[in-house]
């Protein structure tokens, strides 16, 4: 699929507009297109998203002329699904197909009080995040709107999603592959639809992005939408930050932080999520711990420490769980609102930092380079 507008995609197979990439405007501005009345897109939201219905000829309080008009001009076009793996603990992954050559991958974790899809925003991740699996495989594209909330489409139909039915898939996160501010483009349309009533209709707090810490992106979804907001902060100094997370170079705690306190008084949030991946000997220090405490206290920010999820050729060790339980403790008496991230699926490679897909043909960049296009692109305010 290629992308043609914000939101906007084509189906290969004949240059047609996929509507899973249109959010409500954008759709009822295609079927005014086709001569039809914007309640015909609500119509078709409701085919869509509520009744998960992906054939024209199926939507029967649809005109016949207006089915043969969208079969000629749309198409409802899926990621294809390439293996499925299932963890002991019940966690669920996808492989999907982006392309002939490229994939990337979806994973639903299942609790008892709510069921969490955590989906893909790029083939591939340029970012190069020291000790993220995925950062390893290079970066081949964006992936369009249609695929991002093809993604959640297809694993409602996958858990088994009837019309009227309990909701499967009561959570969403942008924490796979890719970072979404660097689509920027691509993900706005995708997050509307799953906030719309009459798309995913999920609520605010449900839906959560995770960025590495593009500050200057921060400030743009603060103009366009609210939804939780995580951060990969990882370390409470620029020196070490810089090591681990890269773009840190490019934008600093200190303007990263300042763009998270802005996002949450635009948006009337309640608090920035910090992810605080547990490195042994790295970061997982107590004067590290304290640090990050006064960094962070006084201010809506709560972290989540993460267990590092080992892969194949990484220099890193995951913390042991007295050095983390001593990270959370501390953070806690300085004042500062810490959990500890349960690890799930890993033996099937689908915890954090996993996700590795299939990325061909990528992008093959030094670290270096990499940092010095980021800082070309945020200059020129173009999106990756």
């Amino acid at each position: 699929m290629t992308a043609i507008g914000a939101g906007e995609t084509t189906d290969n197979a004949g240059g047609r507009v996929n509507l899973l990439g249109l959010p409500r405007a954008e759709l009822e501005a295609f079927c005014a297109g086709l001569g039809a009345k914007p309640f015909r897109a609500r119509q078709l939201m409701n085919w869509l998203y509520k009744r998960g219905c992906d054939r024209f000829e199926d939507m029967s309080n649809l005109a016949r002329d207006f089915r043969g008009q969208l079969a000629e001009r749309a198409a409802i076009t899926l990621p294809e699904i390439v293996t499925e793996q299932r963890a002991s603990d019940g966690t669920r992954k996808w492989l999907l197909r982006a392309d002939q050559t490229q994939a990337f991958e979806m994973v639903y974790i299942p609790e008892a009080d709510r069921g969490t899809l955590c989906i893909s925003s790029q083939v591939g991740c340029a970012l190069d995040c020291a000790f993220c699996a995925t950062a390893q495989q290079g970066f081949n594209r964006n992936l369009s709107s249609a695929e991002i909330v093809g993604q959640v489409w297809l694993a409602k139909r996958e858990l088994g999603f009837q019309p009227g039915g309990d909701r499967i898939i009561t959570n969403v996160v942008l924490m796979g592959m890719g970072e979404p501010l660097a689509n920027f483009r691509n993900v706005i349309p995708a997050l509307r639809i799953f906030l719309d009533d009459l798309g995913f209709d999920l609520s605010r707090r449900r839906v959560t992005l995770s960025t590495s810490g593009l500050a200057p992106q921060i400030y743009r979804l603060a103009q366009e939408i609210n939804v939780a907001l995580a951060v990969s902060l990882h370390a409470p100094d620029d020196e070490l930050r810089s090591q681990l997370v890269p773009i840190n170079r490019l934008h600093p705690i200190a303007e990263l932080l300042e763009a998270c306190w802005h996002y949450i008084d635009e948006q009337n949030g309640r608090s920035v999520t910090f992810e605080y991946v547990m490195l042994d000997g790295v970061n997982d220090s107590p004067a590290q711990a304290r640090a990050l405490a006064r960094l962070l206290t006084g201010h809506p920010a709560k972290v989540n420490l993460i267990p590092f999820n080992p892969y194949h050729g990484t220099q890193f060790r995951r913390s042991s769980e007295a050095a983390i339980g001593q990270f959370r403790d501390l953070l806690l008496r300085g004042g500062v609102m810490a959990t500890v991230r349960r690890t799930r699926g890993d033996d099937i490679d689908a915890a954090c930092g996993q996700l590795v897909g299939r990325v061909t043909d990528r992008t093959v960049v030094r670290l270096g380079s990499r940092v010095e296009a980021a800082r070309t692109r945020a200059a020129g305010g173009v999106d990756a």
